[in-house]
């Protein structure tokens, strides 16, 4: 019943096979990080591109470089020409600029890193309802444990969608082609 209710009060949203499209934009409002040129990256930057958002790490084992092999299939396959894949860290102590250069290219030359001060982590996972948490693991070394979703932002820095693992290149890819309209802003 709440579905068929939901559907009512917009049947103008699109249904997504591999994610959840939400009834109003959600602003993240501005934030302050670095990318991994070095330069300083914020809200601005996110306008005028849609742009697929992931937080994750470079250290992490299986999900973050998964997510990032799939999503360089998901991009490409979509053919959606200024779409942006944009990894953000939350391991801001091993992640810098010059890291994440390294990391992101591996899997997409056109992939851009982001990292920044704890707090400003911590502020922008809080927008985007990301979960985070150190993990300290045996002889002094840590693990991030966090979301593995992944964000649509419109060509306004808005979040318009959220993806869930597990992803499915063709589906995923179909999704962004179907909502591409929408993201004008």
């Amino acid at each position: 019943m709440g579905f068929w209710v939901a559907r009512q009060v917009d049947s103008s949203a699109p249904e997504l096979a591999s994610g959840t499209w939400f009834p109003a934009a959600r602003p993240i409002g501005a934030f302050a990080l670095t990318a991994h040129t070095g330069q300083a990256f914020g809200l601005e930057d996110l306008q005028d591109h849609p742009t697929l958002v992931f937080f994750g790490y470079t250290h992490c084992p299986d999900v973050c470089p998964t997510t990032l092999v799939q999503l360089a299939q998901v991009k490409k396959a979509a053919g959606l020409g200024d779409l942006r894949v944009l990894f953000v860290s939350v391991d801001p102590g091993r992640d810098t600029p010059p890291v994440l250069a390294s990391y992101v290219h591996a899997f997409d030359p056109g992939f851009i890193g982001a990292t920044g001060d704890a707090a400003e982590i911590a502020r922008l996972t809080q927008k985007f309802g990301v979960a985070v948490a150190r993990v300290d693991l045996p002889g002094g070394d840590y693990a991030m444990d966090h979301s593995a979703a992944v964000f649509l932002l419109d060509r306004r820095g808005e979040i318009v969608a959220v993806f869930t693992p597990p992803y499915a290149v063709a589906s995923f890819a179909a999704d962004l082609r179907r909502v591409a309209p929408r993201l004008r802003g």
